[in-house]
């Protein structure tokens, strides 16, 4: 599958806040959207709140538009609330899963590792960020990634901050 390979800084510009897609961000310099016209008022209305909802989550996540209507009409035809159900199912995602255990720094660090096949699953290897985990699924890193620096360094942070509930 496809992934956004551009500016980050230009993903947090453009919806006004900080999305931590990467450490630093220029939010906080400049207070308007990317681009040569950036600097002019425009009256926002209710479509253009919802579009910029919508392409938040799908920039936190990471995925495109493709995928994320797929999850979406997944979401609509389970019984509940379908943005509830969205988020849970975008949650579900492998990247999403290692990022929440603190085994990475971000979800496209999460995403490296599993694409690289440093992730298994039940005890067995999975290079698939879109995999859903289940509940009971058992995670873990191979070997050779419990000594990577990063990893340690990572999880290290994770057991002073604790994990997310």
């Amino acid at each position: 599958m496809a992934r956004y390979t551009g500016p980050q800084c230009r993903l947090c510009r453009r919806e006004g806040q900080k999305l931590h897609l990467r450490g630093k961000c220029a939010v906080e310099r400049r207070n308007s959207p990317p681009g040569e016209h950036g600097q002019n008022y425009r009256r926002e209305t209710e479509y253009g709140r919802h579009l910029r909802e919508k392409q938040l989550v799908k920039r936190v996540y990471g995925v495109l538009e493709k995928q994320f209507r797929n999850t979406f009409e997944e979401a609509e035809r389970r019984s509940g609330i379908t943005g509830e159900e969205l988020l849970k199912l975008l949650e579900l995602r492998l990247d999403s899963v290692i990022t929440r255990l603190g085994l990475a720094w971000s979800r496209r660090q999460g995403r490296q590792y599993v694409g690289h096949g440093h992730v298994l699953v039940n005890g067995e290897t999975v290079d698939i960020p879109s995999y859903r985990v289940e509940p009971g699924d058992e995670l873990e890193l191979k070997d050779r990634m419990k000594n990577n620096e990063q990893v340690v360094e990572t999880m290290s942070l994770t057991q002073q901050t604790g994990l997310p509930e």
